[in-house]
C-alpha cells in the first residue's frame, strides 16, 4: 500500500518511512544552482501531508523559475532593469531547501548527527572514538561543508594521522569512523556527492605489532604468584589465563555469572550488560571453567566483598573500568613474560592451547566467542556444556597447578 501512495505523489521518495522532495534543476537554469537536483525533507510519513507539501513546493518552484527565465529574456530596455530586483530565491518557504543547503552540513555536525543516532547502547568508546577521529580531520582540513572536502583532502588527512604517528591498524580505525560519519549524513540528508575519504591507500602494516602468545612456562609462572598473592586483580589474572576471555568481558562479569562452581561442568555466562558491552554477537557464550579459572571464581564467590560485581574495585562507575584493569594488570604481568606479550596474549594463547588437543575449530570459537566464517555455524544451537567442557579440561590439565583447590 505505501508503494503506491509514494508512486502517486510525484516528486517523492521515502526513506525510514518519511518522505523526501526532489526534483531536478531544468537543463536552463542548471548554472544557476551548483547542485543538480533539489532535495528536502518533509517532515512526515503521512502521505496526504506530504502531497500538500509537495504541490505547495512545485507551485512555488515554477514560480521561481518563471521568474529566472523572464530576467533572463532581453527585451527592450533590459538594461535599465535593477539587478536581482525582488530577490525571488529568498521568497521560497523555510521548508524547501536547495541540496545545497543540505550538504552544507559540516563535518562536526555530521559527527554529531550520527552519534545522536548511533551511539545509543554503545560504550563510551565508541563516542569517543567518533569525537576524536573528527577532532582529527577538523585539525588537518578545517570543519568545512561535507561538500567541500576533496581527495586531496583526504590525502592530506591521512598524512595527517600517519605524522601524529598512528599505527596501519590506528589508521584504519580512524578512516572507518569518517567514511561512517559521511556516508551516514549522505544517506540521512540525500545528499548527491561522493565520499572523498572512501578507498584512501596508505601502509596498512605500518607501525603494527603482532601480539603475542604467552608461553606455557610464564603462564605456569604467572598462575603460581596468583596463588600466592591471592587478591582480586590476581584472581582476574588467573580467570583470563584459563579461559581466553576478553580483558573486559572478565572484568565487567556480575558474580552471577559464576556457575555451577562446584557441580560437573563449572562454567561462566557472558552476557551484555549496561556497564559493560560485548565485542561482537557470538561473544555472548558459556565458558567452561576448569584449572586457575576454577579456582579464581570460587575465590571470587568466597571473598567477603559485599558486592554483585565479580571485580568491584574496576565497576565503581557506570562503565567497567577496563583500560584502568589493562594498565595496572598488564604492568604487574610484564615481569613474569616475554617482550610483546600482554593480558591479551591469554586469548591467542588460549586458542594455540585448544588447538594443541586438537579440539574442533568449531568448538574452539564458541569458547572464545570468535565469529566463524562457516554459513553452518547460524544452524542449530552450538555444542552442549558438556562436549566445550571435556575439550577445555584438556587443555588445562597440562597448566594445573599442584595444589589443591581452596
Amino acid at each position: 500500500m505505501t508503494k503506491l501512495q509514494t508512486k502517486s505523489i510525484k516528486h517523492t521518495f521515502k526513506r525510514d518511512g518519511r518522505f523526501y522532495f526532489s526534483r531536478r534543476i531544468p537543463t536552463d537554469l542548471a548554472d544557476h544552482y551548483r547542485v543538480p537536483r533539489i532535495v528536502c525533507a518533509l517532515g512526515t510519513s503521512c502521505p496526504s501531508a506530504a502531497r500538500k507539501q509537495v504541490a505547495a513546493a512545485i507551485a512555488e518552484l515554477d514560480a521561481y523559475w518563471a521568474t529566472l527565465r523572464l530576467t533572463r529574456m532581453t527585451a527592450i530596455g533590459h538594461n535599465f532593469r535593477v539587478e536581482n530586483y525582488g530577490a525571488p530565491y529568498q521568497a521560497l518557504s523555510p521548508h524547501l531547501v536547495a541540496l545545497e543547503a543540505e550538504a552544507s552540513i559540516t563535518m562536526k555536525e555530521a559527527s554529531d548527527l550520527y552519534l545522536h543516532h548511533k551511539s545509543k547502547g554503545r560504550s563510551p568508546t565508541f563516542k569517543n572514538a567518533a569525537e576524536r577521529t573528527t577532532a582529527y580531520l577538523i585539525a588537518a582540513c578545517d570543519d568545512k561543508p561535507l561538500n567541500r572536502y576533496s581527495r586531496s583532502d583526504a590525502l592530506l588527512f591521512r598524512d595527517h594521522l600517519v605524522e601524529r604517528g598512528l599505527s596501519g591498524s590506528s589508521i584504519t580505525r580512524n578512516l572507518s569512523h569518517i567514511n561512517a560519519i559521511i556516508n551516514f549524513a549522505i544517506s540521512e540528508n540525500a545528499i548527491e556527492m561522493k565520499n572523498p575519504f572512501s578507498g584512501v591507500y596508505y601502509d596498512r602494516e605500518a607501525g603494527v605489532v603482532e601480539r603475542q602468545p604467552i608461553p606455557v612456562e610464564s603462564i605456569r609462572r604467572v598462575q603460581a604468584e596468583c596463588r600466592a598473592i591471592d587478591d582480586d586483580m590476581r584472581w582476574l589474572i588467573a580467570l583470563v589465563s584459563d579461559t581466553g576471555m576478553r580483558l573486559a568481558e572478565a572484568a565487567g562479569l556480575a558474580k552471577a555469572d559464576l556457575l555451577d562452581l562446584y557441580g560437573e561442568h563449572p562454567h561462566i555466562h557472558v552476557r551484555k550488560y549496561p556497564w559493560r558491552s560485548l565485542k561482537t554477537k557470538s561473544s555472548e557464550r558459556l565458558i567452561p571453567i576448569c584449572g586457575e579459572a576454577l579456582w579464581a571464581a570460587k575465590r571470587i564467590i568466597e571473598s567477603s566483598e559485599k558486592s554483585d560485581f565479580a571485580f568491584p574495585r574496576y565497576n565503581k562507575r557506570q562503565i567497567t573500568a577496563a583500560n584502568s584493569a589493562s594498565g595496572a594488570l598488564n604492568k604487574w604481568l610484564g615481569q613474569f613474560v616475554p617482550n610483546g606479550c600482554s593480558m591479551h596474549g591469554f586469548r591467542h594463547s588460549m586458542r594455540d592451547r585448544l588447538r594443541a588437543v586438537e579440539c574442533p575449530s568449531e568448538i574452539v570459537d564458541q569458547i572464545g566467542g570468535w565469529a566463524s566464517g562457516s554459513v553452518g555455524k547460524a544452524y542449530g544451537n552450538g555444542y552442549t556444556l558438556d562436549v566445550t567442557y571435556s575439550w577445555m579440561k584438556r587443555a588445562t590439565e597440562d597448566l594445573v597447578i599442584t595444589q589443591n583447590l581452596r
